[in-house]
């Protein structure tokens, strides 16, 4: 017969006695597991082992499949409710042009509005590795454009030939953005 995970009921409870649990929570004292087995039976119910550790072993008297089937449902919830956090790359040049710079910022934006953390990597090739500062002063500019937005999570690291910087976006710091679009909608009509 195959181990399962869950609490012993019934036939597997291995203890000679127990301390036996009714269906409404009240103790009913010291029984033979034999003696307690027989109860729950007459109540149409299982014996489960809760505190198999306990001297004597503690056992209650309910209906598992219902018990487990609660367990299976709160354990579903639990996921559903779960977020997960998503960890998106942008790559950027340490010689980056103005319109590609902001293209990609707006793409970094769009990711931290998604509530997705952002890892920002400036990749260096050749003669470029002789100047990483310049590198660094993109990811500074990058920082300082997103402060509104999303805060530096890690600062700026030299790794092999690239370096990278992670930032996470603030929360709220998107939902007064909406009416900000809309002002400059009616600016642009007036």
């Amino acid at each position: 017969m195959a181990k399962n995970d869950g609490p012993r009921v019934n036939g597997e409870i291995t203890a000679r006695t127990c301390r036996l649990i009714g269906v409404d929570g009240s103790q009913l004292g010291l029984f033979g597991v034999r003696d307690a087995m027989r109860i729950a039976s007459e109540q149409h119910m299982d014996l489960v082992e809760i505190a198999p550790n306990a001297e004597p072993p503690v056992c209650k008297v309910m209906d598992y499949r219902k018990y487990k089937y609660e367990q299976d449902r709160k354990a579903k919830a639990a996921r559903k409710k779960q977020v997960k956090v998503e960890v998106k790359e942008m790559k950027f040049r340490p010689k980056i042009d103005v319109g590609d710079y902001d293209t990609k910022k707006n793409h970094v934006m769009r990711f931290l509005k998604k509530g997705a953390r952002v890892k920002i990597t400036i990749m260096f090739r050749g003669r470029e590795m002789a100047h990483p500062e310049q590198g660094l002063n993109v990811l500074e500019r990058l920082a300082e454009d997103l402060k509104p937005y999303a805060t530096v999570e890690q600062q700026p690291k030299m790794e092999g030939r690239n370096m990278h910087m992670l930032v996470a976006p603030i929360k709220g710091a998107f939902d007064k953005l909406p009416d900000d679009d809309a002002s400059h909608d009616d600016e642009k009509e007036n």
